[in-house]
């Protein structure tokens, strides 16, 4: 369903010519969305829409009844641009469109540059995207390395869906894990092994000789030269994995600013705490949460849901029309509890996205790792780039949705051959590439300023049907703006792939003319298909290499 306008939407356009021409066949006004897609088999037309059927109740005549009539009304409206149509089982009406209309679409791919299946920006929402946040008491790992991945793929596809968008780390920087991190620096700096609550890793070693006499500086003081370190080496993790933060926000500075005070005297006023038992408890039971949560603990000691609803609070505060927050698995049952806050604060429940992210496991040879940041038994995303590149990372993290635990298969992310799905999809760009530098830049030029739209080649079916995955594209956007669903182009772009694949079997493009084919169209059609691929490829923050 196709909420923004996008330039040139050739499939949309036929989708809003169904619903109109419907809505006449009904009499006028509006009609429930009907679905458009590709039928699994080409014999049963390019595209297939089952809006006889959602008007048959009310209008009380058959559903087949009512195709015929909407086939009519279609000839009519779109003239040469429907080849046929037919009626086909209970009512579906399946749509045969001309090879004409193929050719122009495709021009109109072209004509768009790159702004093809981009988003109308008229309409654009200002949107916060929370993501990593890892606590800076190590290195990011594969796990962290996941959620990095995703929300930097997330804020792609949704400024490209013509949205404005600020990428955000949060930064856990006081509390326990704080006070572990450093009395494990301060252990590993006297030549002593950390608590036994403490960190592990070789790193906080490497963290300790960075900071020579650590046993005897300040604990705040060497609590902020800790995290600066950390984030100075996750800032530079993430920049090598092409992921780039707008702003890092610090809990320390919500606690030292007096935001968390007054957020706490903001629910107190509107009386949504209690005293019990000499803890502070907020009331989230009035908002949907299964029981009521301690905000401040007997002893004096503030949660973290305290300075949560602060940093949320914080975030309403900017005046964003949608905020999203992609949290890991472990804190599935704080998601209640951080949407009552927010409401109970005034916030609109529409505006606040709260994703959890899955585990991800990496497997080779068959054996699972197990991972453990506090007990130095990880993989840290910089290992797993440098064995298996940036890109095989980020489209291995990528293939699966958010919300379904990964398996990363090493050996195969590792296999440079058509077995490897990143490899596929990169090699095909790169095939095209290699296409285009033979038939020569002029001849590319010429190609792409002829008449492509008036073309009268008689499709092949191979080319009809990478044509119509083309014409995908500004949908797939959508829906993976919309079901903030990034791993759909993973697998849109390897079908690209694969269409082109069958295309250039059965299609010759350098030469076309030997066999009586349009070589401008079929030029056209590989440069298309390039865009279209490097596009996706961009979306998931992967490159498109032109040789490989």
């Amino acid at each position: 369903m196709r909420n923004a306008a996008r330039v040139s939407d050739p499939v949309g356009d036929l989708l809003s010519a169904v619903v109109a021409t419907a809505s006449a066949v009904r009499g006028g006004g509006p009609v429930q969305p009907p679905t458009l897609e590709r039928p699994s088999k080409p014999d049963f037309g390019d595209y297939s829409t089952n809006v006889a059927m959602l008007l048959a109740p009310g209008m009380g005549q058959p559903p087949r009844a009512i195709a015929e009539r909407i086939a009519e009304g279609l000839g009519e409206r779109l003239g040469n641009d429907l080849g046929r149509a037919e009626v086909a089982g209970p009512g579906f009406l399946n749509l045969f469109m001309s090879d004409a209309w193929c050719c122009r679409s495709l021009a109109g791919t072209l004509e768009a540059g790159d702004a093809y299946g981009a988003g109308d920006r008229s309409g654009a929402q200002r949107i916060n995207v929370e993501f990593v946040s890892a606590n800076p008491t190590g290195p990011v790992t594969v796990a962290s390395g996941r959620h990095a991945a995703y929300g930097d793929s997330l804020c792609r596809i949704l400024e490209f869906a013509g949205n404005d968008v600020d990428r955000e780390y949060y930064v856990n920087d006081r509390g326990g894990q704080i006070e572990r991190f450093v009395a494990s620096i301060r252990a590993r700096g006297q030549g002593e092994d950390p608590p036994e609550d403490g960190y592990q890793g070789a790193y906080v070693v490497e963290v300790a000789q960075r900071l020579p006499g650590a046993a005897e500086i300040d604990g705040e003081k060497l609590a902020r030269r800790a995290v600066e370190i950390m984030l100075e080496e996750v800032r530079e993790t993430l920049a090598r994995f092409r992921v780039h933060m707008d702003r890092f926000s610090s809990e320390e500075a919500l606690h030292d600013s007096g935001a968390v005070a007054e957020v706490l005297d903001r629910l107190e006023e509107r009386e949504h705490v209690y005293p019990l038992d000499g803890a502070v408890w907020l009331r989230t039971t009035s908002f949907g949460d299964d029981k009521d949560r301690v905000l401040m603990r007997s002893n004096g000691e503030l949660t973290y849901f305290g300075s949560d609803i602060a940093y949320h609070e914080d975030k309403r505060a900017r005046g964003y029309d949608r905020v999203i927050a992609v949290w890991g698995a472990d804190h599935h049952g704080y998601v209640a509890r951080m949407r009552a806050a927010w409401e109970a604060l005034g916030g609109d429940p529409e505006q606040l996205e709260l994703l959890i992210m899955q585990l991800v496991s990496l497997i080779e040879g068959g054996q699972r790792a197990q991972m453990s940041k506090r007990g130095g038994e990880f993989v840290t995303l910089d290992d797993l780039v440098e064995d298996i590149g940036v890109d095989a990372t980020r489209w291995f993290l990528l293939q699966r949705s958010h919300d379904t635990p990964l398996d990363l298969d090493l050996d195969l992310a590792r296999r440079r051959s058509q077995d490897n799905p990143v490899y596929y999809a990169q090699y095909a760009h790169a095939r095209i590439a290699s296409i285009l530098r033979r038939a020569g830049e002029e001849r590319v030029t010429r190609a792409l300023a002829a008449d492509v739209a008036g073309s009268a080649e008689e499709l092949h079916r191979s080319a009809r049907s990478l044509v119509k995955r083309l014409l995908e594209f500004p949908e797939e956007v959508t829906e993976a703006a919309e079901r903030r669903a990034p791993h759909r182009l993973t697998t849109y772009v390897t079908e690209v792939a694969q269409d082109f694949s069958a295309f250039y079997r059965d299609c010759k493009v350098v030469g076309a003319a030997e066999e009586g084919g349009d070589e401008d169209l079929r030029i056209a059609t590989c440069e298309s298909t390039r865009r279209v691929i490097a596009r996706s490829l961009d979306l998931l923050g992967l490159a498109a290499p032109a040789e490989m």
